[in-house]
């Protein structure tokens, strides 16, 4: 159902159900007889051919009733192209009413769940089939408490915005994943993941994660393709495997893998990070003072740095992914240049200073940032933001600065009230997030040299390219019209929040 709706956006739960009882038939007469001629197709390829046999397909996608027309993979590639995210002609999911949600979840189960399912699906259509599932449990353990509650309507009121919250998360996230893989190709990904589970399982051995971040690279690529069925499967079976092992990868996971399979992932995903080792030695000593160290990077470069990001990612749970990338990338590019010279240590001597001289910065970027919203509120913090991306790309319209304004204003709203050591990882997180939607856009409407640069030059520095961009000296403005500017008596009178939209635009 989920690998359907996501692709046929527009088709409705009775259509969708037919499609997905005929692959249901099929799996149940292949597991009879394996070796039946349309037995041996993948399982993208069998959902592609029933879409493409779908006889209104052209009546209702237009133009992409001709990518029945290619061979696979091109196929799924160009059915992807036509997924639209967040679509107009979708709307939000609509809970039955409070009175009746109860009595109808109790006499149909399977169909209630299903609609929720099928509008999250239609709607996301980047979204992971493991997520959806997770957030369909969530709405049935919401229901299942919230009917036994005298006011169902305002319990499940509550529910619905963790829910959501939960929803947009997951979207983003996924959607930054299968962008990073996209754009900066398996390598980077598997940099970032590395970074990242070694923060969170800090004393998982280097060969553990290096499997779990091989395997994790190979199921997104499954999902971000849309097959969904390999997607869960591979991922429940990478969950399993994990949990197995609880005592070589985390001591925070036990309630996790408690749960329903369903779960288990999500509760991963949103796991705290475990407890790092004591006593840690410093890197120090093995990276830089090291006599042996260009002949560990020459023999094996791209192993040689995996260890070293790995060792630097499991003594720093504070910083973000994308600083943790750019020490790695730092060191590497100060290897690369030292490790030609007579003297190779000398070279490479002053790496410690120069590394928390990069450090500081960053986080005095997080901290100017905070200390501003603190003292001057949200609505001061947009104005600011406005004014300076404003200058960075004024070819963008009034709406998408506004936007993404709004976008980085919630940022700071939500990581700076975090302790100060979560600051920095919460910010550099989020915005990414936020570049990365944007930068997607620009692709089809590029804004100028230098926000392009930004978005392509290198993942880990996308932030701090963006934070150094000045004024766009190319940019011709038009000429001064005086009817841009709209001072209607509704610009004080209007309601506080359209005021506030008004004065920043």
């Amino acid at each position: 159902l989920i690998t359907f709706a996501q692709y046929l956006q527009r088709c409705s739960y009775d259509g969708l159900s037919k499609l997905v009882k005929d692959v249901v038939d099929l799996a149940q007469k292949c597991v009879a007889n394996e070796d039946a001629p349309e037995c041996t197709k993948s399982l993208p390829s069998i959902f592609l051919d029933e879409i493409c046999q779908v006889e209104t397909l052209r009546d209702s996608y237009g133009a992409m009733a001709d990518c029945c027309a290619k061979a696979d993979p091109e196929r799924n590639e160009c059915f992807l192209s036509f997924k639209v995210p967040q679509p107009d002609f979708v709307q939000p999911y609509q809970r039955p009413a409070a009175d009746v949600i109860c009595q109808e979840y109790q006499d149909n189960r399977v169909s209630f769940l299903g609609q929720f399912i099928y509008t999250i699906a239609r709607r996301n259509p980047g979204l992971y089939a493991p997520s959806i599932l997770s957030l369909a449990s969530d709405y049935e353990h919401a229901i299942q408490k919230c009917c036994k509650e005298s006011d169902v309507g305002a319990c499940l009121d509550e529910k619905a915005v963790a829910i959501k919250e939960r929803a947009k998360k997951s979207s983003l996230k996924q959607q930054h994943f299968c962008g990073i893989i996209k754009k900066f190709g398996d390598r980077i990904f598997q940099a970032n993941l590395l970074a990242r589970l070694s923060q969170k399982y800090p004393k998982a051995p280097f060969s553990e994660l290096i499997e779990l971040v091989r395997r994790s690279l190979g199921i997104t690529k499954e999902c971000c393709s849309g097959d969904m069925i390999e997607c869960m499967d591979d991922k429940a079976e990478l969950v399993s495997d994990i949990c197995s092992k609880q005592d070589v990868f985390s001591s925070k996971i036990k309630d996790c893998c408690e749960k329903p399979v369903v779960e288990r992932s999500q509760c991963l995903t949103e796991a705290e990070f475990d407890d790092k080792p004591e006593d840690l030695p410093s890197l120090v000593e093995r990276y830089v003072q090291n006599q042996d160290v260009c002949k560990g990077f020459e023999a094996d470069h791209d192993g040689f740095l995996s260890e070293f990001l790995y060792e630097y990612g499991r003594r720093h749970p504070e910083f973000s992914t994308q600083l943790i990338l750019r020490v790695a990338k730092g060191y590497e590019a100060l290897l690369e240049k030292c490790c030609k010279t007579d003297n190779p240590a000398e070279c490479y001597g002053n790496a410690v200073e120069d590394l928390n001289k990069h450090i500081k910065e960053t986080q005095d970027v997080v901290k100017t940032n905070c200390d501003f919203l603190n003292n001057h509120g949200e609505a001061d913090f947009l104005k600011a933001i406005l004014t300076r991306y404003t200058k960075k790309m004024p070819q963008v319209s009034t709406d998408t600065l506004y936007e993404i304004g709004k976008k980085m204003t919630a940022v700071g709203t939500k990581c700076c009230k975090l302790p100060e050591d979560r600051r920095l990882s919460c910010s550099e997180g989020y915005l990414s997030f936020v570049i990365q939607d944007f930068c997607r856009r620009q692709e089809t409407s590029p804004v100028n040299d230098n926000i392009s640069h930004c978005c392509s030059d290198s993942y880990a520095y996308r932030r701090p390219c963006f934070t150094a961009l000045g004024v766009d000296t190319k940019y011709v403005p038009p000429p001064f019209d005086p009817q841009v500017f709209d001072f209607d008596e509704k610009l004080c009178s209007a309601p506080p929040a359209e005021q506030e939209v008004k004065q920043a635009k």
